[in-house]
């Protein structure tokens, strides 16, 4: 049967794969019987196999491997592993393969999760009751703050990132990794609008602590999968960014991709339609309602989202530039960089 299966141009070995899929202990019987590749993945790739009695997803990195492409996907099913038996809401994990023999790269399995995730217009009754779309807004807080109750040497991941100075450590990196980017070939440098500034209102109004836990890395609607009977969120996905340091960033991750009458222009609503969606300050009561957490220096995550993520998007303009992704995608987000640096100057007084 795997013979006249799909390999999608030899990402998927089924030489090898099949019989190693038959050695696991993974949800069914048999062998595979159909497999799909599911849209969405902008690096990674997934693939829907279904059996008898059972179906699941595996994931693996890109066809042109990075060079931490293999660790990533180590790291990804390391996290989920330890999620096991939380309230963060998230595919089960089933199984690993280090064995880059099989496939060329190593990938996981875990469980398919119900939904979609959204971009643009919405789906099914989000679409059309307001209600919906203000529960929405509860569920992404309350996924946040399950992230928020995680007690990650409990877990196991007491060295899954670097805890040491988090705080300390976030203006200067962040701002190095900027500054790489004038290494490649055809990009002028960065042109991003108050830099500087919020740099430097980062450094002199940090806080004086922070909780350490395990972050998402890249918590906004695209990420996460909604149910369509009824509104609740099914799961967070695509963990590769995923490390050690304040939950409450990813807090501030979604207050960067929310939308409000007075934000600079240039950055519409990421879901149609709006209206129904809580105000930026009803998330951020709910999650200190829910997390019992210090919601004042709310201001400060939420400008060193908007800066980190300006710094991390310019990136791909950079590569645009330099020949390495294309024009039409990098300058787009170009554009949303210097919206999240205005966003930033705007929330410390300086625009």
């Amino acid at each position: 049967m795997s013979s006249a299966l799909p390999d999608f141009d030899g990402l998927l070995n089924w030489n090898t794969l099949h019989d190693w899929l038959l050695s696991r202990n993974l949800p069914g019987t048999g062998p595979i019987l159909k497999v799909d590749e599911l849209p969405g993945g902008s690096q990674n790739h997934l693939f829907h196999m279904v059996r008898k009695d059972g179906e699941f997803v595996l994931r693996r990195p890109p066809r042109h491997l990075r060079k931490n492409s293999n660790k990533t996907m180590l790291r990804e099913s390391r996290l989920l592993k330890a999620l096991a038996g939380s309230d963060v809401p998230h595919p089960q994990f089933y199984d690993v393969c280090e064995d880059t023999d099989i496939i060329g790269a190593n990938f996981y399995l875990m469980q398919p999760l119900a939904g979609f995730a959204p971009r643009g217009p919405l789906q099914g009754r989000y679409a059309t009751d307001a209600s919906w779309r203000t529960a929405m807004g509860e569920e992404i807080v309350r996924a946040a703050a399950a992230m928020n109750a995680i007690d990650y040497k409990a877990v196991g991941l007491e060295d899954y990132g670097k805890s040491e100075n988090w705080l300390e450590r976030q203006v200067p990196r962040w701002l190095s990794q900027l500054e790489s980017y004038s290494e490649m070939e055809g990009y002028d440098g960065p042109q991003l609008p108050h830099v500087d500034a919020v740099a430097k209102w980062l450094d002199d109004n940090r806080p004086g602590e922070c909780r350490i836990g395990v972050i998402h890395g890249d918590f906004q609607f695209p990420n996460l999968m909604f149910r369509l009977d009824e509104p609740c969120v099914s799961g967070i996905i695509d963990w590769e960014l995923s490390t050690l340091g304040d939950p409450m960033l990813d807090l501030a991750w979604v207050l960067t991709s929310w939308s409000e009458a007075g934000d600079p222009a240039g950055s519409p609503p990421m879901v149609e339609p709006w209206d129904g969606f809580l105000t930026r300050q009803q998330l951020i009561d709910l999650y200190g309602e829910l997390t019992g957490r210090d919601m004042s220096v709310t201001p400060w995550y939420f400008v060193l989202a908007c800066f980190k993520l300006g710094c991390v998007l310019e990136g791909t303009y950079a590569r645009a530039c330099a020949g390495l992704a294309p024009m039409e995608y990098g300058k787009p987000i170009h554009n949303y960089a210097t919206w999240l640096f205005n966003k930033a100057a705007q929330l410390i007084g300086k625009n």
